[in-house]
This record gives structure tokens, sequence and C-alpha cells, in this order.
């Protein structure tokens, strides 16, 4: 593994701060193996002073117009250049995330990183197929319709996917123009702020773009609130995402949130049988059940309940659980401690509830050290139940059996959330009409968790506002401009003229 993570020691040393600025006497936070439970380095967390000052020489450049009105070429070249150094790179990216993450290496994070250099390639493609227009409705006039740059964008990008995160955001902001502050996780950094090298190493213009790390209360907010920040895109929780939306409301700032999931996974009768048994056990334990995407409340129609829920719970038990780096590893650790604690803790919900717990439930046996559970699989009698009701965000999947087609999708959509469903059927009519009918942003319909990068992505309700990906990402880190140009002598009318 060292081999693999030989760019941390330069991380530390140089990227860790408010660059170029002396981080002086910062509070030093410990990102940690979450195999080992040891720290890989420690991080300087940025002060909001720091913060201030970033932003401030964001806008500098910004107004200055060294990537701002740089030709289209150039930004082109710059992303398609970056997209090509992840590659080279690739096997390095793809580790500093799972040192961090503890999500399996090869089963993971290798496509996460090639997904990652995907979406810089995607939005400079995206650069020459602009959808601006011209109208010719007024006599005698061109109106053209434009997009130009917003501003200073602030990024905060989630711990669970933090390479892939990061590229979606910062190719889509600086394919667009905008100077750009990012804000990683403070427990998954160095992914993010290998990138942030990489980027200028393609060429991109100094003082374009600035990384900061910090707790979210303190750099995070400092970010969130300064009022030269014209825009934010942001991944996460809920709670911090509240704040961030308040704090750009207060200066009409735009904004962008993809928060939290609770995916209904409906399994009609006469599924393909096979297939929705894995695309299920995929939808709650890949990503080590760290996605938002995770289809853990699964409805299973009464028919079929009892052999799947017995099948699901023998792949679930025969899932490898192992180090990261290990190529047969299927199910690395939780992130941390306390996601480990708190998945674990909703075993005890379980039974106080009167739910059962078919299997896991506890620590996985056979490691020393390491956030490592056995993947869970629980029974519970009610769409009410707290297990199906909260964002655990780990590998927990809650069985609900049904009879009706109709009161499923009413089930389906008793939540606060409403960010992904998946829906298993045959029955091709029977699969439009449920899908049409889930109060969710991206259904998904006999396949498990895939991404359609031309397709817009987030949720209803507590899932988050707006949307990214595709145009709708070119969209958000824009402003439209609507310039009319008369090309024949228009009537202007003389107000106070003498006749």
């Amino acid at each position: 593994m060292k081999e693999l993570i030989s760019g941390i020691p330069e991380v530390q040393a140089g990227l860790f701060c408010a660059a170029p600025m002396d981080c002086g006497v910062a509070r030093r936070l410990p990102v940690i193996n979450p195999h080992t439970e040891q720290p890989v380095l420690e991080l300087a967390e940025t002060s909001a002073d720091q913060v201030g000052r970033c932003v401030e020489k964001a806008k500098e450049t910004f107004a200055r117009g060294d990537w701002s009105r740089a030709p289209l070429l150039q930004r082109q070249a710059v992303l398609n250049r970056t997209a090509d150094l992840i590659r080279d790179n690739l096997d390095e990216m793809a580790a500093l995330d799972s040192v961090t993450t503890g999500l399996p290496y090869y089963r993971a994070m290798r496509g996460q990183a090639a997904a990652a250099a995907g979406w810089f390639d995607y939005f400079a493609a995206a650069l020459g197929n602009m959808d601006e227009r011209l109208f010719r409705q007024i006599p005698q006039a061109n109106t053209l319709i434009t997009r130009e740059p917003v501003g200073v964008a602030g990024l905060f990008t989630p711990w669970n996917i933090p390479l892939m995160g990061a590229a979606l955001k910062l190719a889509a902001a600086l394919a667009m123009g905008n100077s750009c502050i990012i804000k990683p996780s403070e427990q998954s950094p160095l992914a993010g702020a290998r990138l942030v090298e990489l980027l200028f190493e393609a060429g991109l213009p100094t003082g374009v773009l600035h990384l900061v790390n910090g707790r979210g209360h303190v750099t995070g907010a400092a970010l969130a609130a300064h009022p030269d920040v014209a825009l934010i895109s942001f991944t996460g929780g809920a709670g911090a995402g509240r704040f961030i939306a308040r704090a750009a409301m207060d200066r009409f700032a735009k904004v962008t949130m993809e928060l939290g999931g609770k995916s209904a996974n409906i399994i009609f009768d006469d599924a393909d049988y096979e297939k929705a048994l894995k695309g299920s056990l995929t939808a709650v334990y890949a990503n080590n059940g760290q996605a938002c995407l995770a289809g853990s409340r699964i409805f299973v129609h009464r028919k079929i309940a009892d052999n799947f829920v017995a099948d699901f719970v023998k792949r679930a038990q025969g899932i490898r659980i192992g180090d990261p780096f290990e190529a047969a590893t299927e199910l690395g650790p939780q992130a941390s401690r306390a996601q480990m604690e708190r998945v674990l803790s909703f075993v005890d919900v379980v039974r106080e509830e009167g739910g059962e717990i078919l299997s896991g439930g506890g620590r996985a046996s056979g490691f020393e050290n390491g956030f490592y559970i056995d993947p869970v699989v629980a029974r519970v009698e009610s769409n009410t139940s707290r297990v199906c009701q909260e964002e655990i965000f780990g590998p927990f999947a809650a069985f609900m059996v049904f009879d009706d087609e109709d009161a499923v999708i009413a089930q389906a959509n008793d939540t606060a959330f409403g960010l992904a469903g998946y829906v298993w059927s045959e029955n091709l009519g029977r699969a439009l009409r449920v899908s049409g009918q889930l109060r969710s942003g991206y259904v998904l319909v006999n396949t498990a968790m895939v991404r359609e990068r031309n397709a817009p992505f987030g949720g209803y309700a507590q899932s988050g506002l707006d949307r990214e990906g595709g145009r709708w990402s070119l969209d958000f880190y824009s402003e439209a401009k609507t310039t009319v140009i008369p090309y024949d002598d228009p009537y202007i009318p003389a107000p106070g003229k003498t006749i």
C-alpha cells in the first residue's frame, strides 16, 4: 500500500494550508485510516481569516479575467489535460481515497478515479456544444442568449466519494470560467488535494482555485457566509445543508444541495429474480453501504418474499470483508468510529420496535483493528420504523413485505427524502407506472446504481435543492444573459423633445 500513497508526504508538507499563505498556528486535525485506526497525517485547519483571503484572491483573479475570460479552447485544453493526468496517476488517486474512507481499492476506488477523469473530458466537450440561442421575434433585431461565469464558487465535497465528488463540481465550475474555493471533508481530503495539484499542472492559472480544509462549523461556515462567494454547491448531510442554504439565501447566492436519501427498492413477483437479488445487494452494500443512492428500504412482494429474503441473507453472509487494498475485498471498514457506532446503534432500534435482525449486527470477527462490521439484514413490520425513516448510511438493509401496488407506492413515498428509487418488474407497463409515481429525483428500473452524465441528479424534499449533471451543471455554474441588438434603425421615443 505504501507505494500507492507516495503522494501523501508532499500533500502534507505543502497543500494542507490555504496556500500560498502561512498557516501559522493552526488547529491540527488527525486524518484516520479506518483500517488501522491510526492517523495518516494531520490536517492544518484553515481559519476564517484565511478563508477570507482565499475568497479575496479568487475574486481578484476572476475580475482580472485570467480564467473567466480565457478562450474556450484554453479552458477545454486544461480540462482535457487534467483528465489525462488523473488517468496517469490513477493508482495513486484511488489509493488516497481508499486509505481515508476504507472503500475497496480494486472494486470501488479505481472505478471512481476513472469516473473523475471522465467528468473533466465530459465538460470540456460540453463547452463546444453550449445551448446559446438566437431569437428574432423583435422586428429588425437579434436577441442573443449567452452564458457567463457567476464569480467565486464555494464547493463542498462529501467524505464518501471524495475524488469523484470534487471532480464533478470542479470540472463544471471551471469549465464555465468561475474561480473556485473547494472544501473537501476533513475525513478524506487527500485525493481532492492531489486533484488541485494536477489542475495547476494542467495549466490552470494561479489564483483561480483555492483549497481550504477544516471542520464544517469553522472553515465551512466561513466559506458559506462570505459575501463574495456567489454560488455554493454542497453535497453532505441535511444539518450542514440547512445552515449553508440559510447563509447563502441571506445574500441571494445561487445554491445546489445534494443531501441524504432513504431510497425505496420495490421488487415485484414478476421481477427477474436473480437480477433483482444481485441488484438489491449492490444497492445496499456497494461503497461500504455509504451511498446516498443506497436502496436500503426493500419492499418485496409476498409471493416471493420468503425465498428472496432467505437468499439475500445467504448472499450477505458471504460478502468478503477485509482490508480495502486486498483484491478480494467486497466490503471494507466504515469510514470512522462514529459512523460504525451509528450503524450498529440501529440494531437495537430494530429490536426495540419489534423487528428482527436476520443477519449481522455486530463488529466483524477476525480484525484486531478497524471499523469493520458484518453487513446487517433486518426485517421490520412497518415503514414507520426509524430504520426506514432515518438515513443510516451504512451496510444496513431493512425488508418489508407488500401485496398491493398502490399501497407499496404510498409506502415508498412515505419519507422525508426523495433522492432515488428502484423498481424491479418484467412488466414494462407496471415498471413505467410505478416509476412515474415515485417521488424521487432519480429512478432506476431493473438495474442497480448507474449514473448518466447527461442527466440531472438531485432529489425531492429533504434530499436537496436543484440539480447538477449535464447541462444542469452548466446552467447552475453560469448566468444567462440576454442581449438585444437591432440591425435596422429602431423607433426610439423622444420624451421632452420640442415639436
